[in-house]
């Protein structure tokens, strides 16, 4: 199921948006590819930041054991992610060579772009596991920001259609600079140091929030086992 769902989805969007309401790309590429070029990044977040965030409530029993390691719980489920979106990578890229997308030298930054989006799916959830133990409504509320997120970034909407204002509001989300990364190398030929400024703060964003989950899992740590 953690491959049917997220292909029907496509299947789905694809003829919704795609031949139903129409509704362009850019710059002349086939809608069904730039379409799979920024659903896929989506479902590993999906997938990395709901199976982390609730990884210590999955493994409560390992939690309580003294000698265990809990601080890769949180790694384990997005690694466990990571294998998944390995497959619909390969789907993308063969998508993209049917339309006659052909992997180049550019196509080797998917692995640069994948690193940034498990680093920080990773960044995230080692506080949503951290605080859901305490609040355990914090899974629904991260379902809701899910589907709130994914109209939030440019993966069903054309970003360049926009007046100048909303796209500097938007760029704040540093899921933008993912999405917009995996397209480009696909089918833009540009690398991702080109945009220097996107690439530094998608980073410095990063890091906060790892640094930020790293202490509030250490502070929180000691009361997991009571709690569960």
């Amino acid at each position: 199921w953690a491959f049917v769902q997220p292909i029907v989805t496509i299947c789905v969007y694809w003829f919704v948006f795609g031949l139903a309401l129409r509704n362009g790309s850019d710059k002349g590429v086939p809608f069904v590819l730039w379409l799979i070029a920024g659903l896929v990044p989506w479902f590993f977040i999906q997938e990395g930041l709901t199976g982390g965030t609730n990884a210590l409530l999955e493994y409560n029993y390992l939690v309580k054991k003294v000698v265990f390691n809990i601080d890769i719980l949180p790694l384990v489920k997005t690694i466990a992610a990571l294998f998944i979106h390995v497959f619909f990578v390969c789907l993308l890229l063969i998508v993209a060579a049917i339309y006659g997308y052909y992997p180049t030298i550019y196509t080797i930054q998917i692995v640069y772009y994948s690193f940034c989006l498990f680093i920080f799916v990773l960044a995230l959830s080692y506080t949503t596991c951290a605080v859901v133990v305490f609040f355990r409504d914090l899974s629904q509320i991260i379902s809701i920001g899910l589907q709130i997120g994914m109209w939030a970034t440019p993966i069903l909407w054309n970003l360049d259609s926009l007046s100048g204002n909303w796209i500097t509001i938007l760029k704040l989300n540093p899921l933008v600079y993912i999405v917009n990364g995996y397209r480009s190398a696909i089918y833009e030929k540009e690398w991702f140091f080109q945009d220097f400024f996107s690439t530094m703060y998608f980073w410095i964003v990063t890091v906060v929030l790892f640094g930020l989950g790293a202490v509030i899992f250490k502070r929180l740590k000691v009361h997991f086992a009571d709690v569960l």
